[in-house]
């Protein structure tokens, strides 16, 4: 993975926090981070980043870990708090905490629902409200959600998945609004079919029949995603808002 510097894209001296930091994408997207120059606060729950930030720091990187349950909202904000005690601004952030609990909407269990919702929609909401304040006073910002491909087009079984990471869509247009003439740029990033700890679940049969449905004929990497983050995080992605850059190999147009 390449993560060195150059003059495109640099991201010294920003402050990122990145929530499922832990592993496959969220994980990847913290260390690109951290090798274009930012100091990263790599969130999850428990001790989970701990490896994250390790590697990062052994990369000669800045990075720190943070436990944080993104549904609950009272640490999120102590958290914030701390980054701003720590460092004094936040610069970035990228909501990409998400779980899944897939099951036909006639099966599904309410509590599936609810806890699908709750971490991959409000977590991200009470992270963007969050970090706000801090942004507006600096008169400056990035907020990256990551959305999904199933957000557009839908899958059979995943009503609470595709619901939250269609609601995220619908939240990063109405926030770009609300706060574009802070500087501060809110969009979100859809990859498509990404090879994750979740996808190496999926049998081989049924991965070649997914990859058949991609126009650039393979499944994308955690990095592929890192690369947009990093593009939209930039200073040569300040004029770009509400967007949803979608990361999928031609899956959906």
């Amino acid at each position: 993975m390449k993560t060195g510097m150059d003059s495109m894209f640099n991201l010294a001296g920003k402050v990122a926090i990145v929530t499922g930091a832990s592993r496959g994408i969220g994980r990847v997207v913290a260390a690109t981070l951290a090798g274009r120059g930012a100091l990263v606060v790599a969130a999850a729950r428990g001790d989970n980043a701990a490896e994250t930030t390790s590697e990062i720091q052994a990369s000669g990187h800045r990075a720190e870990m943070v436990a944080l349950d993104v549904t609950d909202t009272e640490a999120v904000e102590a958290m914030l708090a701390g980054v701003l005690d720590r460092h004094g601004r936040v610069d970035i952030l990228v909501n990409n905490a998400g779980i899944a609990r897939d099951q036909l909407t006639l099966r599904m269990k309410r509590e599936d629902w609810d806890a699908v919702l709750a971490t991959n929609l409000t977590g991200a909401f009470a992270c963007a409200q969050a970090v706000l304040k801090p942004m507006v006073r600096q008169r400056g910002g990035r907020i990256i959600s990551l959305s999904s491909v199933v957000g557009q087009m839908g899958n059979a079984g995943q009503a609470n998945y595709a619901a939250s990471k269609a609601g995220l869509i619908g939240m990063t247009k109405a926030l770009a609004r609300e706060v574009a003439s802070r500087k501060i740029t809110v969009n979100a990033i859809a990859p498509g079919l990404i090879d994750t700890e979740m996808t190496k679940d999926l049998a081989g049969k049924a991965q070649g029949d997914w990859a058949s449905q991609i126009p650039l004929g393979r499944i994308g990497t955690p990095e592929d995603v890192a690369a947009a983050v990093c593009f939209l995080a930039s200073e040569e992605a300040a004029y770009i808002t509400g967007q949803v850059l979608a990361v999928n190999g031609g899956m959906y147009m």
